[in-house]
């Protein structure tokens, strides 16, 4: 989808590789022009902990200001309880479902 890019995340997210994570998403970011909604998909991380939350809002910081982040995550996993603990999910939107956050009209 035009203006769209979706990019999966590992399956563990901790202060080993959110750094390099950071790195390797805004690298692709910055390589698309007109870039509109960034969706992260953590329906494959079993493990995230608040670098995981530090993550998506450092994520969301470096963007460009027009562009959305949006992340999914399975109802009742740990990523989704997390982003709900850290308050991430207050400024950022989490999809229960890959296409819907694919889909979802800008805001």
């Amino acid at each position: 989808m035009p203006g769209r890019t979706l990019i999966t995340l590992p399956p563990e997210i901790d202060l080993c590789n959110a750094e390099a994570l950071l790195d390797h998403v805004l690298s692709v970011t910055r390589a698309r022009a007109g870039l509109r909604v960034l969706v992260l998909d953590l329906t494959r991380t079993d493990f995230i902990d608040s670098q995981g939350a530090c993550l998506v809002h450092e994520i969301r910081r470096h963007l460009f200001p027009r562009t959305e982040v949006r992340v999914v995550a399975r109802p009742g996993e740990l990523p989704g309880r997390v982003l709900g603990l850290t308050g991430v999910r207050r400024d950022v939107p989490v999809y229960d479902d890959l296409m819907d956050a694919l889909t979802a009209r800008f805001p």
